[in-house]
């Protein structure tokens, strides 16, 4: 598991006094950098080769300004050509927010996906949980 520390910033909150809803999804990219290095330590987009094909995201209760949020960072799903990265954000102590990303290994030149390399397999495999393990929390 990988986790990544935000502090929601005011502007990020909506007229409701939450975290807007569409913050959450960048706070969840953010928290997939460590995925992405996996494949590209630079994070170089000459050479990145990962396409988003879905995302879902369940809001379960809200989050609000001046409280750290923990997002919490999994693979869920191991396919040939495929991930899905699962996400939990946390704040005190309860999960707020959850959402799972299919992320594909893919080639921009022949516009299809391209199988995982099994160095890319065992990398992703160490932070392997079940579905059932991510739903519970």
């Amino acid at each position: 598991m990988y986790t990544t520390t935000i502090i929601p910033r005011l502007g990020e909150t909506d007229g409701l006094r939450h975290v807007n809803h569409a913050r959450v999804v960048e706070w969840f990219e953010t928290a997939r950098n460590p995925i992405f290095r996996l494949f590209d330590p630079a994070l170089d987009f000459t050479s990145f080769d990962l396409i988003m094909a879905r995302l879902e995201v369940d809001f379960l209760r809200p989050m609000v300004w001046g409280q750290e949020v923990e997002v919490r960072t999994w693979v869920v799903h191991l396919g040939n050509s495929s991930f899905t990265v699962g996400h939990h954000a946390v704040q005190e102590g309860r999960i707020c927010a959850r959402g799972q990303f299919v992320i594909v290994h893919y080639d921009f030149r022949a516009n299809r996906s391209k199988p995982l390399r099994d160095d890319q397999r065992a990398a992703l495999a160490e932070h392997l949980i079940s579905q059932e393990e991510f739903a519970a929390g």
